[in-house]
């Protein structure tokens, strides 16, 4: 009985291993292999994401994870960096130069409006460039004057996003509104008999709307992206006013995106309108060099030596100043020197340059101050 019992046994007690077998190796065929170390590969990855505290960004250090983290409220704005009595002079002298950019171009546009010897296109875009350098300024020197004054000089994260915004918009429409005033140059020189047919007021209106859409177009994109960054970690903008170089060092998240974009629409922006530009005055230098008289020669050099000033400080700034690929901490330094004399500096000198040498916008101001009534009454 025993003999017959044990094959029956023996052969019964091997099943439970047999399947228990079976279950480990199920896994090892290639069709549940394949989705299982799928499953393993989603899960390792999810965990991750959840608790991975830290991502590598673009400069190679540590960034704030942006799916787990707070965004910052308010950004300190180091500014210069200087205490005291310094930071009162620094408040006079920025102050000077905000007061007497306000009032210059101001008076630009007010004697192109008032004064009818000064309704033709090249004064018309004259007093568009001057709303632009008010605009400009007054996007960030306000509130860069009360940092001066204040113990904390920090800034709304809303608030520094509209300055941004704001800051770009100007600064972009001011190459537009540059580039066309070298084009009406190169009309009025080079094409003087159809100069009245082509630069209608109809035509200098629709041009004019064109740079403030360009600009806005170009600039919102930006912007969006800007106000999407995660800024979770540091809050310290190295810098007197929200610049995308110095915000972009501070944001979370792989910025190299948003880098790369700004790059090419500055590279696109500036050397586009460099080009016309360069191109126009080519074309201006050699149409003046053939004038036969030397009187004629005189003028017209003047009305586009001051032009061509504001052009070569402005493009000579920006390039420095953005037209790099990379930001470090050094350059930002020398960036903000470079960018006092482009956003504080020129902005003053513009008007003057403009007026200095141009006898039909002396004469305007003379009228509009009641200089020349008053000569002739002492006559």
């Amino acid at each position: 009985m025993m003999n017959k019992t044990d094959p029956i046994v023996k052969t019964m007690k091997p099943c439970p291993m047999q399947q228990a077998k079976q279950m480990v190796v199920l896994p090892k065929k290639p069709l549940v292999s394949i989705f299982g170390t799928s499953v393993v590969v989603q899960e390792i990855s999810a965990m991750e994401k959840l608790t991975r505290k830290k991502y590598i960004g673009s400069s190679g250090t540590p960034v704030m994870d942006a799916t787990n983290c707070s965004r910052v409220t308010k950004f300190i704005v180091l500014g210069f960096q200087q205490t005291g009595a310094t930071n009162i002079a620094l408040f006079v002298v920025i102050l000077f130069l905000y007061l007497s950019c306000i009032t210059g171009n101001s008076v630009i546009i007010v004697i192109v409006l008032v004064d009818r010897q000064l309704q033709k296109p090249m004064y018309f875009f004259l007093s568009n460039f001057s709303v632009i350098e008010i605009g400009h300024t007054t996007a960030f020197m306000p509130k860069m004057l009360v940092n001066l004054l204040s113990s904390k000089s920090t800034i709304c994260f809303s608030c520094c996003m509209v300055q941004f915004f704001f800051y770009f918009l100007f600064g972009v429409t001011k190459f537009f509104v540059l580039t066309i005033m070298s084009i009406d140059r190169y009309l009025a020189i080079c094409q003087p008999l159809r100069y009245a047919a082509i630069m209608t007021p109809r035509v200098c209106l629709q041009l004019a709307v064109l740079a403030w859409f360009g600009g806005f177009v170009s600039i919102i994109f930006q912007f969006a992206m800007m106000q999407n960054l995660p800024f979770c970690g540091s809050n310290t903008i190295n810098h007197f006013f929200c610049d995308v170089g110095a915000m972009l060092k501070i944001a979370g998240g792989d910025t190299r995106l948003n880098e790369n974009l700004f790059f090419l629409l500055c590279l696109f922006l500036v050397l586009s309108s460099l080009l016309l530009t360069v191109v126009s005055y080519v074309l201006i230098l050699s149409t003046i060099l053939h004038f036969p008289s030397s009187s004629g020669r005189q003028k017209a050099f003047s009305t586009c030596a001051s032009h061509l000033t504001v052009v070569t400080i402005l493009y000579g700034a920006v390039i420095f100043i953005y037209l790099r690929p990379t930001v470090t901490p050094s350059s930002l330094s020398v960036s903000k020197v470079v960018a006092v004399l482009n956003m504080m500096v020129s902005p003053t000198l513009n008007p003057f340059i403009y007026t200095i040498r141009n006898s039909e916008v002396k004469e305007a101001l003379r009228k509009v101050l009641g200089w020349k009534r008053l000569t002739s009454l002492k006559d």
